[in-house]
């Protein structure tokens, strides 16, 4: 069998749960992958057979998309010849985590592909979301469309709907507490991070997308991005100060460490996950601004975490996805 398993490549949460799913996805035949968008700082260890630049956002560094930056970024006439030109038909079996070129291509080649992401899980109307319609409602839906879905969230909205993969490299961790804060605020600049925090007096470590080399600045160390070294400091640390990612809370949640979430302005998908993570019992955060140090202070001085069941399922789904939705050249009629 000859599976393509295609990932979206902005931020970093993508690729983190590829790295589970790629070894399981081996089991099964010869495994091509393809990343497109260029926001990412982890990796994978296996090769790439396409790497496409897609079409990714920017982080900005005041809590929202860098508009600009990513209408520079922006390649429309790369992304409509990279559409067109994906040699699909050799695949028995097209797998897509939220990656817009290889979905596309699939709907022009008339193929089937199957979604295994988070983003699916809004195709639900049972999946948490703030109560005014947003137009990102039609990404969800358009954005990486396919023909199959398995979604992940915080809890099973729906019934193709399951919990979050938790990596192996995480659920092997031994936690521990060292008192320190982790923080991965992407869209928020270093010296505003070092400004609030720098006012308290927990100890904090700040993984940056901006920074080569670690530095020390009072009671905060800023550390480059680094998977090994974020798993270490959040296996030690009080709790996790982060934005309304996915895969970043659920790990945190999973070691049983206090979640603070702080979700990137205008940005529809982290809004929903913070009002799912709040109806878990995480406290959210809209904004740094004057009210943000005694929040973050009352969240410091709080002792409590969300419990949550996460279940290794992910070998279980990754089996049934492969016996329910490969076929030998199947062509959508």
């Amino acid at each position: 069998m000859k599976i393509l398993y295609a990932i979206q490549g902005t931020g970093n949460g993508h690729i983190s749960r590829a790295r589970e799913i790629v070894p399981l996805l081996q089991r099964y035949g010869e495994l091509d992958l393809l990343i497109s968008g260029t926001e990412a700082e982890v990796s994978l260890s296996q090769p790439l057979k396409y790497r496409l630049h897609g079409f990714s956002f920017v982080f900005g560094t005041k809590g929202g998309v860098d508009k600009w930056a990513t209408y520079k970024l922006m390649n429309l006439r790369q992304l409509w010849r990279d559409m067109h030109s994906l040699p699909l038909k050799q695949y028995d079996l097209i797998i897509n985590d939220f990656e817009p070129v290889s979905a596309w291509a699939c709907k022009l080649q008339k193929l089937p592909s199957v979604s295994l992401s988070h983003q699916c899980a809004f195709l639900s109307p049972k999946t948490p979301r703030p109560g005014r319609w947003n137009y990102a409602e039609w990404l969800f839906k358009y954005y990486s469309p396919t023909t199959h879905h398995i979604g992940f969230h915080f809890e099973r909205y729906d019934d193709f709907i399951h919990t979050p993969v938790i990596r192996s490299e995480i659920r092997n961790l031994e936690p521990g507490n060292n008192g320190h804060y982790t923080v991965y605020l992407p869209a928020y600049d270093d010296k505003t991070l070092i400004r609030h925090l720098g006012q308290t007096k927990a100890q904090w470590h700040i993984f940056s997308k901006r920074q080569k080399a670690p530095y020390k600045e009072g009671n905060i160390q800023v550390f480059p991005v680094d998977n090994d070294a974020y798993n270490r400091s959040m296996a030690s640390c009080e709790g996790l100060l982060t934005g309304g990612g996915f895969e970043g809370p659920a790990e945190a949640m999973f070691l049983k460490k206090k979640v603070l979430l702080i979700p990137m302005s205008g940005q529809y998908e982290q809004q929903c996950n913070a009002l799912a993570a709040s109806r878990l019992g995480v406290p959210v955060i809209h904004s740094i601004d004057d009210t943000f140090l005694p929040e973050l202070n009352r969240w410091i001085e709080s002792g409590s975490h969300v419990a949550v069941d996460f279940p290794d399922e992910t070998a279980q789904i990754i089996d049934d996805m492969v016996k329910r939705y490969s076929r030998q050249k199947m062509i959508l009629a």
